[in-house]
């Protein structure tokens, strides 16, 4: 028997033949591939994602857009026709053709809901929507009405649809349908429009959207929420013109204004962060949207009240329940932006009360008083925000006096007071506000360095503004050797540098020969001592450090 032939490895072909193929086939391979002929695999793919995607798009649009847009437009057409005035036929048949046409949308919903899942949906949402408006029709449109919506059946009829909606939203669990229903509880409270009725159906709605926030984990609905529950509350304010009324503020229910301060409550309140995570993006607008909108709403209907001192409590309320939210957020989770703009929303509340409660100018001082409050807080909650915050309005109220003051009554020097105490404080606590640059304090300081002179100029007989300057610069003095900072040092110099300067330009030639003379004696006496001191220090320094 003869040996067995071992087999041809692939690599070498057993004929000439094949040989010469296999040698063309490569030369034509690296032909192609010098020429860029070849289609790798990635740009077969590249190639194919255009079409895929183009594919994809056209079944959104067809399958989700065409379905939504078209039940959307189907249920508007059938609310229309629900809506016209049927004079021939008795008033309550078209809201009987919505509540069938209503329960026809949810069987064929149910029917749908494993074949068509998408469909079904939006099927459940118009049918929940027709249900709440063929309630509506019975109460408006049209030339007769079965029910008065104001009525306690027809409030009874309108609230039960409306509960009916709860239920099925609860059963599916979508948020969409959640806001469909929240919708609904807020145009139900409109509809009816008695205060108590309407007011607490709409912080009640507010209350199970803060609830669905929070429990669902859905912030969007809570942003939702909170835009059209203020929404719905300032229709009410303006005595609800959807239903044709004028518009006017409603001023005669003074307790809406704790409605909104409910509202301002429950929407704020949210799980809190206890494991350190940074704060999200949705809550931050939520605290936004609840300060800017509720705030605003709540300040917006007080100015319709007379009475000053309803105002002045309404607002001084305002004050404590903003700040409380304030200390809430910051004792349960730190949290710097919530903290920071309830804690300001408050402050702008009393600010209001203040100006309500002193006429100018008398109000500045209130208000520069209120500064260092705000100070001593951003302390608490560790703000650098706030400090900033509260500089700008100190410098608001400075510009403001400044503008309507026509004489000068002593105010300005407490700006420089409050100023000093201000910048003394942050340098106090500046470890606990993490203060890692001199700005603010400076800038405290520097506002006292500008409002002294300008307080003793105007206080001050003109013959003695130089002595008086003087007598700043030697305070300044007094209090480096106090508390050991040299910005006093700084600003004494630079108070004895202005004073220098004020005699040169203008007290020489207005002021009276003894005056002025004696305005210079003082001057350069004082500037003469303190360059003697600053020198003796200095050797004493060069003493300490010894021989180089």
């Amino acid at each position: 028997m003869p040996p067995p032939v071992p087999p041809t490895p692939p690599d070498f072909p057993a004929d000439p033949v094949s040989a010469r193929l296999a040698a063309c086939e490569a030369r034509l391979a690296r032909l192609e591939q010098y020429l860029n002929l070849v289609e790798e695999p990635a740009a077969a793919a590249a190639a194919a994602a255009p079409v895929r995607s183009e594919e994809e798009m056209e079944f959104v649009v067809g399958q989700n857009w065409f379905a939504l847009v078209g039940i959307v437009v189907l249920a508007t057409g059938v609310a229309f026709t629900l809506s016209l005035p049927y004079a021939d036929l008795p008033a309550g048949l078209p809201s009987g053709a919505g509540f069938a046409a209503s329960a026809a949308l949810f069987g064929i919903s149910a029917l749908w809901r494993k074949s068509f899942e998408l469909v079904s949906a939006y099927l459940r949402g118009a049918a929940m929507a027709l249900l709440y408006f063929s309630a509506l029709r019975l109460c408006y449109f049209g030339d007769r009405h079965v029910l008065e919506a104001a009525s306690v059946p027809g409030a009874a009829v309108l609230t039960a649809a409306a509960g009916l909606n709860v239920a099925w939203a609860a059963r599916r669990g979508s948020p969409l349908l959640w806001g469909v229903v929240l919708v609904m509880g807020w145009a139900t409270a409109l509809a009816v429009g008695t205060p108590i009725f309407c007011l607490s159906a709409i912080a009640g709605s507010c209350a199970l959207a803060s609830f669905l926030a929070a429990r669902r984990g859905w912030p969007g609905l809570k942003i939702f929420g909170i835009a059209l529950g203020y929404a719905a509350f300032l229709t009410w304010a303006l005595n609800d013109p959807v239903l044709g009324r004028p518009v006017e503020i409603v001023s005669t229910f003074r307790a809406s204004t704790g409605f909104i301060l409910a509202m301002g409550i429950v929407l704020a309140l949210r799980p809190f962060r206890r494991d350190g995570s940074p704060e999200q993006g949705s809550d931050n607008i939520s605290a936004l949207l609840n300060c800017g909108l509720g705030y605003g709403l709540y300040l917006v209907q007080t100015l319709a009240w007379v009475d000053s001192r309803f105002f002045i409590a309404a607002h001084a309320a305002a004050f404590a329940v903003f700040l409380g939210l304030a200390v809430l957020f910051w004792a349960r989770e730190q949290s710097r932006v919530a903290t920071f703009l309830y804690a300001m929303t408050g402050y702008m509340a009393l600010s209001v009360a203040i100006i309500r409660s002193a006429p100018a100018p008398d109000v500045f001082v209130w208000l520069s008083l209120q500064s260092v409050v705000v100070a001593a807080t951003a302390v608490y909650f560790r703000s650098r925000f706030i400090v900033v915050a509260n500089f700008l309005i100190f410098a608001g109220i400075v510009a403001g006096y400044l503008a309507i003051a026509r004489t000068e009554s002593g105010i300005s020097l407490g700006f420089g007071l409050v100023a000093l105490v201000t910048a003394r404080l942050l340098n106090w606590q500046r470890d606990r506000l993490e203060l890692k640059t001199e700005l603010m304090r400076n800038a405290y300081l520097g506002s006292a360095f500008l409002v002294f002179p300008y307080a003793l100029y105007h206080l001050v007989p003109a013959a003695y503004v130089a002595l008086a300057w003087v007598g700043i610069a030697l305070a300044y003095y007094g209090l480096n050797g106090i508390v050991r900072n040299r910005k006093y040092r700084w600003m004494g110099h630079g108070t004895l540098l202005l004073t220098a300067l004020y005699l040169m330009v203008a007290g020489i030639g207005r002021l009276e020969p003894v005056h002025r003379n004696l305005s210079l004696l003082v001057l350069g006496v004082v500037l003469l001592v303190v360059s003697l001191v600053f020198t003796t220090l200095r050797v004493r320094q060069r003493s300490r450090q010894g021989p180089r």
